[in-house]
C-alpha cells in the first residue's frame, strides 16, 4: 500500500510534477510573454518619447520661426507706420522724385538731381495727400547729389531722425520707402539688406528695391531712422530688370550738409543752378501784372521752345482766368496739376488773328497748380505780360 501510495503517490506527485510544470511551463511563457511585452512596450513608449520629443522640439522650432516672421513682420508694420508720414513725394513739371522731412517746421532732403534742373518753387505731396509749396534751399558742394527744400507755412509736421554716423552694417536689415514709377504708388515700402559698403565713397550698397521716382527717398534701419539717401540704381540695362543693386548716401555724408544748411553756410549749401525764372515764381491770383522775357538759356520743352513755370495754390471749383500777353513771340500756356500728373488746360492762340493765349479752366480739386508760360515755336524768344485772377462764375 505503501508502494502503491507510494506509487500511486509517486505516480501522483509524477503526474503533479508533469501538471506542475506543465502548468509552470505555461505559466513561464506567460510570464516571459508579459516581460517581453514589458520591455517591447518600454522600447515603444521609449521611442513614442523620443518622437514625442523630437516633434515637441520641431513645434518649438517651428513656432520659434514663426514668432521670429510675426516679429518681423510687426517691425516692418511698426516702422512703416512709424515712418512713412515724414517721407514725401516731390511733384515737378518732368516728373517727380522722394524726400523726406527732417524737422517738424518742414525741412526736406532729397537728391540734388531731383530738383536742380527744376524752379525755385516746387510742389510737395505729403503723406496724407496734401499738397504744399517748398521753396529750394541749396545744393551740396563738391557735385554730392544732396538738395535741401524748405516747406512754406508748416509746424509739427512728422520727421525722420538720422542714424548715428558709422553704423550701417553689411548684412543689416534695411527699409526703403518713396514713390517709384508714378505718383499713384507713393509712399511704397521695400526690404533688404546692406550687400555692401564701399570703402572709398562711402556708398551704402543694397538690395531693397528702388526704381525711378524713389531718388530722394530715405533707406532705414530697423529703428525708423535713416541710415542713408537713395540716390541710384544699377541695372541691366539689355533686359531691363531690377538686380539688387542700389546706392544710398550713408548719414556720415548727409550730417555735415544738414549742418550747413540749417547754419546758411552758403560755401556748403550752394544753388548748383540759378532757375533762369528767377524774379518771379509764385503766380498771383489777384490779376497782378508779372513781366518776363523767354530767352537763349530758359528751360526746354522737347520741341526746343522755351518756357518758364509758375505755381500757385488752388482751390477746387475755383474759376482762373490765366492771359498771356505778347507782340514778340507766340503765346503758350499750359496748366498742370503736378501731383496728379495731369494736364488740366492748354491754350495757344485767342482767336486765328490774335496770337496771344487765355486759359479759363475750373479747377479739379485742392493743389498745387503749375503754369508754363510757353513760346509755341522753337527757338522764339522776346517779352511777355502775364496775369491771372480768379473769375467770377
Amino acid at each position: 500500500m505503501n508502494i502503491k501510495l507510494l506509487q500511486i503517490g509517486t505516480s501522483a506527485i509524477l503526474t503533479s510534477v508533469v501538471v506542475t510544470s506543465g502548468v509552470g511551463t505555461l505559466f513561464g511563457c506567460q510570464l516571459s510573454a508579459i516581460a517581453y511585452g514589458r520591455a517591447s512596450l518600454n522600447a515603444k513608449n521609449t521611442k513614442e518619447s523620443e518622437n514625442f520629443l523630437v516633434s515637441k522640439k520641431t513645434e518649438r522650432k517651428e513656432l520659434n520661426i514663426i514668432l521670429a516672421n510675426n516679429s518681423e513682420e510687426q517691425n516692418r508694420i511698426r516702422l512703416y507706420e512709424k515712418a512713412s508720414p515724414a517721407v514725401v513725394a516731390i511733384a515737378l513739371d518732368t516728373g517727380h522724385g522722394s524726400g523726406f522731412i527732417v524737422s517738424p517746421d518742414g525741412l526736406v532732403l532729397t537728391n540734388a538731381h531731383v530738383v536742380q534742373d527744376g524752379p525755385k518753387t516746387v510742389a510737395i505731396v505729403l503723406a496724407d495727400g496734401r499738397q504744399v509749396l517748398a521753396d529750394v534751399l541749396g545744393f551740396a558742394s563738391g557735385g554730392l547729389d544732396l538738395a535741401a527744400l524748405k516747406i512754406r507755412n508748416q509746424k509739427n509736421l512728422p520727421f525722420l531722425r538720422l542714424a548715428s554716423p558709422g553704423s550701417a552694417r553689411v548684412g543689416q536689415s534695411v527699409y526703403a520707402i518713396g514713390t517709384p514709377l508714378s505718383l499713384k504708388l507713393q509712399n511704397t515700402l521695400t526690404s533688404g539688406i546692406i550687400s555692401r559698403i564701399d570703402t572709398k565713397s562711402g556708398l551704402i550698397q543694397h538690395d531693397a528695391a528702388v526704381n525711378p521716382g524713389n531718388s530722394g527717398g530715405p533707406l532705414l534701419n530697423s529703428s525708423g531712422q535713416v541710415i542713408g539717401v537713395n540716390s541710384a540704381i544699377l541695372n541691366d540695362t539689355e533686359i531691363k530688370r531690377f538686380i539688387g543693386l542700389s546706392l544710398a548716401i550713408p548719414t556720415d555724408i548727409v550730417q555735415p550738409f544738414l549742418v550747413a544748411v540749417e547754419r546758411g553756410n552758403a560755401e556748403v549749401a550752394t544753388q548748383r543752378q540759378k532757375p533762369s525764372n528767377t524774379k518771379e515764381q509764385d503766380l498771383p491770383l489777384n490779376g497782378q501784372v508779372l513781366q518776363a522775357a523767354l530767352k537763349k538759356g530758359d528751360r526746354t520743352l522737347p520741341n526746343n521752345s522755351y518756357f518758364h513755370i509758375y505755381a500757385f495754390e488752388g482751390k477746387a471749383g475755383q474759376q482762373v482766368t490765366i492771359e498771356m500777353d505778347s507782340k514778340q513771340i507766340d503765346s503758350h500756356l499750359y496748366l498742370l496739376l503736378p501731383a496728379k500728373e495731369t494736364l488740366v488746360g492748354e491754350n495757344d492762340d485767342i482767336s486765328p488773328k490774335d496770337f496771344n493765349a487765355k486759359l479759363t479752366v475750373t479747377l479739379p480739386e485742392n493743389g498745387i497748380y503749375y503754369l508754363l508760360a510757353n513760346t509755341f515755336e522753337a527757338g522764339e524768344s522776346g517779352s511777355y505780360r502775364l496775369r491771372a485772377m480768379i473769375s467770377q462764375k
